[in-house]
């Protein structure tokens, strides 16, 4: 693809996963400022450096390249609202935040994983951005989750793992997946022939598994990434469990089934009603570049994580 297509650009960059972070420093008159990040590496062992990069139309850039010190926050997996917090405009953030005064004077965000106070070592100008290279003074951290970030969601890998082990086990479990190429996304024809439903191992009898959704994937003439978790339903009254992933197929035609744009979508001949419901909160969401995992039992269910 052409590099300079910066809104694809943009989309390979966020293939790469990464933690979460809020920013934080104060200003001359004790304002403290915050914003969240993704952009934060750790640099030097010796000295003890690290670095985040701040956009230069961001409105807090100026405060951040001249402030002495400042802070990084990292994020764990029950923080994703302060993370939206902080990528608003807001005003109130520090008010609806529980936070302290670091040693050096720093806002740290209470409950995080990890904490580090630094002092400004080096400002280095980065095209359409800054990299602010900072000085550890202080850290902390403490054994919780991580929030993680990639491809346009939040996940937690503590909550993907778990769901992953226990389709491994499972004895009535349904494995399928939202497959999407350029916009578009794969259905097939359900058992009886008339009908169309999502790709997916299980039912009839016999358990699903993310082996054998790979392997019908791949009859299907295709080569499918698949993704972060998308929906995980369970009927607490049966026991049976539903599992959906996010997927990314190549440029080869499917041998059976078809792509279809959601204007183009047979919304009458899909036979499964939970699945019509994922596919219209899928595109919604892709319209959005923000997407949830959703957990049902059946009677109620929530968005997890929460869609900013």
């Amino acid at each position: 693809m052409d590099p300079t297509n910066a809104r694809e650009l943009r989309n390979a960059f966020g293939r790469f996963l990464t933690g979460v972070t809020i920013i934080t420093c104060k200003e001359a008159d004790g304002t403290p400022r915050g914003f969240t990040a993704n952009s934060f590496t750790s640099v030097s062992l010796d000295p003890p450096l690290l670095l985040v990069c701040i956009g230069k139309t961001a409105e807090s850039r100026p405060v951040f390249e001249t402030s002495t010190h400042f802070a990084v926050n990292i994020l764990c997996e029950t923080q994703k609202d302060l993370s939206g917090l902080f990528a608003s405009k807001d005003t109130d953030k520090f008010d609806r935040t529980s936070w302290r005064d670091g040693p050096q004077n720093s806002p740290l965000i209470n409950d995080v994983v990890a904490w580090f106070e630094c002092s400004r070592h080096q400002v280095v100008d980065a095209g359409d951005h800054i990299i602010l290279i900072g000085r550890v003074c202080g850290f902390e951290h403490q054994e919780l989750h991580p929030l993680g970030y990639g491809h346009g969601g939040y996940f937690s890998p503590c909550i993907e793992q778990a769901v992953v082990n226990a389709s491994d086990t499972h004895s009535n479990l349904v494995v399928g997946a939202i497959v999407e190429r350029n916009g578009e996304v794969l259905l097939v024809p359900d058992d009886s022939g008339d009908g169309l439903r999502l790709p997916h191992s299980g039912e009839g009898g016999h358990s699903g598994s993310l082996r054998n959704l790979r392997q019908q994937l791949s009859d299907l003439g295709l080569r499918v990434a698949l993704g972060f978790l998308f929906t995980v339903e369970e009927d607490s009254d049966t026991g049976a469990q539903a599992i959906y992933y996010r997927g990314e197929a190549n440029e080869a035609s499917p041998s059976r089934g078809e792509f279809y744009a959601l204007a183009a979508l047979p919304w009458d001949k899909i036979t499964d009603a939970n699945e019509k419901r994922m596919l219209e909160r899928y595109f919604a969401e892709l319209a959005r570049q923000r997407f949830n995992v959703y957990f049902s039992d059946g009677r109620q269910g929530h968005m997890d994580p929460v869609d900013h």
